[in-house]
């Protein structure tokens, strides 16, 4: 049965906290309800979150809602980008589609897969690069899974391109940047160059789900 927007209205009046001002008040329980129902109305299927998924969950509403006092204490600066890692199906992407909506505080940002910009690239060339350049926020997803770049001859590591010119728009302008990926740190150093991991700690809160995480798909 497909879920009424006036549920989800309702629903999105839930208080997620069970103790003011308490980072581990967030009550996963109704977030949980609250994510299951609205993937039915964006998804028409469920997302399932599991037990060991609620310490992921509890940081990215606390970023997502702005929590400065409970960010604080558990290392999380809601002036970063996220960037999150993960085994393939552990619920990134869908996360980052669901999260926006579980909160009356606006992030907006625009959801790209990173092989839909490759392939771009390999089309039309280096004016893609000029595209990020913008004052836009971005989520690219599946860092790691885009093919080579390519045009004209020319090879370019086109995701290692974006995300230096968006380190310089974040440094100067405050843009944000999010990102997901399977890749772990090295793999992301060895794919995207040093230059790009020491500008990690400074652009994003890393947040991870643990290896062993079941595929939801």
């Amino acid at each position: 049965m497909k879920t009424s927007r006036r549920a989800i209205q309702r629903l999105s009046k839930f208080l997620f906290r069970e103790l003011d001002n308490n980072f581990f008040g967030y009550s996963f329980y109704k977030l949980k309800v609250f994510l299951h129902v609205q993937s039915r109305m964006m998804f028409e299927k469920d997302f399932r979150l599991h037990k060991e998924d609620k310490p992921v969950l509890l940081i990215l509403y606390c970023y997502f809602i702005q929590d400065q006092n409970a960010g604080a204490i558990i290392g999380l600066d809601i002036n970063k980008g996220l960037l999150i890692s993960g085994p393939v199906g552990c619920g990134k992407t869908t996360l980052m589609n669901l999260m926006p909506k579980s909160t009356r505080h606006k992030i907006n940002y625009e959801m790209i897969p990173t092989r839909n910009i490759v392939n771009n690239f390999n089309e039309v060339g280096f004016e893609v690069l000029e595209k990020y350049k913008d004052t836009k926020d971005y989520c690219f997803d599946d860092l790691g899974l885009e093919p080579t770049g390519c045009h004209n001859t020319k090879d370019c590591n086109v995701m290692e391109e974006i995300l230096l010119s968006r380190y310089d728009l974040f440094k100067t302008k405050n843009v944000k940047t999010h990102i997901t990926t399977n890749l772990n740190p090295e793999e992301l150093e060895a794919r995207y160059g040093s230059q790009f991991i020491s500008r990690l700690g400074e652009m994003f809160n890393l947040v991870s789900f643990a290896s062993s995480t079941n595929d939801k798909r």
